[in-house]
This record gives C-alpha cells, sequence and structure tokens, in this order.
C-alpha cells in the first residue's frame, strides 16, 4: 500500500501557548507545517529542530497585503495546502468606566478580520489540496456573556458564525469546517488575566486533545468537558437569572 501524503497544514499563532504546542504535536505526526506569527525567532527554532518540515511563513495577520504575500509563499512552497488551522488571535478586556472603541476595533482585528484574510489566501490553496480542512479557534466565551468579555466575546462569537456559514457554503466542495472552543488555557496571553481561571488546561494538555481529535473532523471541539457543560447550563437560564449570576463574578466596583 502506498504510504499516505504528509499533510500540509498552514498553522497560525504558532509562536506560543495553544499554537507553539499544537505545533510540535503535528510535527511529531509527521506533517509539512507552515508556521505563522509576528515573532520569527520561535518559528526558526522549530524549522531547525524537524529540518525540511517547516516552512517559515511569518508576518501581521491583520495586514491584508502580507497574508497574501503568505499564500503566495506557500504556493510557491507547495502548490496546495490540506489543512488551515487559524488559531491567532489576542484578548483585551473592557473597562466600562473609561470605555475605548479602539480596544474593540483591535480585538476585532486579530480575531476576525485577519482570519478572513487568511481564509481568502488559503482557499485557492485548499481548494487544490488532498481532503481540505479549515479549523478555527473560537472560544467557550461565546456560550455565555461575562464580564468585561465584550470586545473578545464578540469578535470569537463572529468567527464563529462566520466559520458556521462557511461550513455549509463549502461542504459542496468537501472542506469539512471544524470550530475549536477551548476554556481557560495558561499561555502568555491569559497570563495576564486578574481573575480566577477555573479548570485550567496547560497548552500541552490543550494541543493533544485538539490533536487528537482532529482526525475526527468533528463539528466542534471544546473543553474541558465539565466547564463547557457548565457554561452550556448556565446559557439555558432565564435572561435576569444569567445576569444575576454575571453580576457576581464581576470584579468588586464594577456593578457599582
Amino acid at each position: 500500500m502506498k504510504p499516505a501524503m504528509p499533510r500540509r497544514v498552514w498553522l497560525t499563532g504558532a509562536s506560543s501557548g495553544i499554537g507553539a504546542a499544537l505545533a510540535e504535536e503535528l510535527l511529531k505526526a509527521g506533517a509539512q507545517l507552515a508556521l505563522s506569527a509576528r515573532s520569527r525567532e520561535p518559528l526558526e527554532a522549530l524549522a531547525k529542530r524537524y529540518p525540511g518540515r517547516v516552512l517559515v511563513v511569518p508576518g501581521d495577520l491583520t495586514d491584508a497585503l502580507q497574508v497574501r504575500q503568505i499564500g503566495k509563499r506557500i504556493a510557491q512552497a507547495w502548490g496546495a495546502l490540506d489543512t488551515v488551522i487559524l488559531n491567532a488571535g489576542t484578548c483585551e478586556y473592557i473597562e466600562v468606566q473609561q470605555f475605548d472603541a479602539a480596544l474593540i476595533e483591535r480585538v476585532l482585528n486579530t480575531n476576525l478580520l485577519a482570519a478572513s484574510y487568511c481564509i481568502e489566501a488559503a482557499l485557492p490553496l485548499l481548494r487544490a489540496g488532498n481532503r481540505p480542512y479549515l479549523v478555527g479557534v473560537a472560544s467557550s466565551v461565546t456560550c455565555l456573556p461575562l464580564p468585561r468579555a465584550g470586545a473578545y466575546g464578540a469578535s470569537k462569537a463572529a468567527l464563529r458564525y462566520l466559520l458556521q456559514s462557511l461550513r455549509i457554503d463549502l461542504a459542496a466542495e468537501g472542506i469539512d469546517v471544524t470550530l475549536v472552543s477551548p476554556g481557560f488555557v495558561d499561555t502568555p496571553l491569559t497570563a495576564r488575566n486578574d481573575f480566577p481561571m477555573p479548570m485550567r488546561w496547560t497548552a500541552e494538555q490543550a494541543a493533544r486533545h485538539i490533536h487528537r481529535h482532529l482526525g475526527r473532523r468533528p463539528l466542534e471541539i471544546a473543553f474541558p468537558g465539565l466547564f463547557i457543560f457548565g457554561l452550556k447550563l448556565l446559557a439555558w437560564l432565564p435572561g435576569r437569572l444569567q445576569l444575576g449570576i454575571a453580576r457576581r463574578l464581576a470584579r468588586s466596583g464594577e456593578t457599582s
């Protein structure tokens, strides 16, 4: 039997956190990776450890022109993609006493528009690939409104809707779409959080879980299970009761 061709994967947000850990999992499984992030050094370190297996394509994904150039570099190197994993993202919290619309713009640019630029660049390559697969990292925060999370939650909810809609439109072309909805994960981004993070996982745990489930191409990979179940249960409560619970989660002084 002819051995299967290693999958050609474009992974964004690959310099740290879940992205860096997932890159390790994919490389150990034999994939060829095109890695994107703003920071070049961590990507080049992986390329040195896995010679001939890593295409370093760094850049600012909020810049549409840079993303197009990344797409061209991947096309020149490989000609096609089999999998795209949109993992790049950011988080900033709203301080309602000093509401800043620019903060929302920054978060939307990174979490939604950058993903859209990547999809635009990736779709022609996926159409030329083997069993094409599009994966996007959303968030469990879309299950339930949480204090100060308006910018982050709105961006991830928009990404969720975009990918769910694309799932319908791309089905006729045989392009599968999976959403990843993590709970709290220890990353450089969440290290800045100033509130408790229940049931949090390490980035390595999250990456192993994602990688283990990607082969089945589910509609969604959500974890940790108990945390997701609790959020969805709260989301079924009447709106007034949800509001009361959420206000208790707010930091002292925020609801006065």
